[in-house]
């Protein structure tokens, strides 16, 4: 399966909802900031990220619910 890298933005209020989004899906999930990268399952991790900046989500897998939240934080 291909490597998908989106880059999104996110408010600290969709982080709960991003993060069970991403808590559904059995492969692995890294959201990312400059050089710092979290597991996007983890609500710690994920609220430690700025959140003023352009975050990149980076997986290699799919899931239909997880496909349609993230396209939703999309920045064109």
């Amino acid at each position: 399966m291909k490597e998908r890298k989106i880059k999104i933005r996110m408010t600290p209020a969709e982080v709960k909802d991003f993060v069970n989004e991403a808590s559904k899906c059995d492969f692995d999930i890294n959201i990312s900031y400059n050089h710092y990268i979290v597991d996007a399952k983890s609500i710690l991790g994920v609220m430690g990220l700025d959140f003023r900046s352009i975050l990149t989500v980076q997986y290699t897998g799919y899931n239909d619910d997880f496909e349609s939240f993230v396209n939703n934080l999309v920045v064109a």
